[in-house]
This record gives structure tokens, sequence and C-alpha cells, in this order.
């Protein structure tokens, strides 16, 4: 089995009020060294047998038409991580 991942963002024009209250809640923790922060959504897509090309396509397909909003997020990432166990150790 493998696991793909779908990474998802806000378009870069538009505003983040997510973004904001977590930067907003950062400098008042103190760590005031970061300037911005946008918040996204991951998706871990389970392949039952090897994410060959025509899995890839399948999922491309899913995150531009499914987990994706086209008018407000772009997909910035899909890529494939070897294994379940695999998975688990970067989470």
């Amino acid at each position: 089995m493998s696991v793909i991942v779908v990474e998802v963002m806000p378009k870069a024009e538009l505003l983040d009020p997510q973004g904001k209250a977590v930067a907003r809640a950062l400098g008042r923790l103190g760590q005031t060294q970061f300037s911005a922060v946008r918040v996204g959504k991951r998706f871990e897509i389970t392949v039952d047998g090897p994410a060959d090309a025509a899995a890839l396509a399948a999922v491309t397909e899913l995150a531009d038409s499914v987990l994706s909003n086209s008018v407000i997020e772009d997909v910035v990432g899909i890529h494939v991580v070897e294994s379940v166990a695999a998975a688990a150790a970067v989470n």
C-alpha cells in the first residue's frame, strides 16, 4: 500500500482569516519572529497497491475536482509516501 498526499492552500491573493488568527496568537505567545501564517489542508489517500502513474492521475483529478475549490484554492502539492508505515512516521 502507498499513500498519496495532496496539499491545498488558499490562493495567494485571497485573505486567509484563519492564518491571520494563528499569526496573532503566535505574537501573543511571544513568537514574534514569524511575520505571516497561511492555513491549508492536507489529504492522505491510501492506494491499494503501488502509486503508479494511473493512481497519481486519478488523485490529481480528484484534487482538482473534489478536494479543492478552484475559485479560492490551489493544489500546491501531490506526492507519494512510499508506505503506510512511512506516512505514520511523518505524522
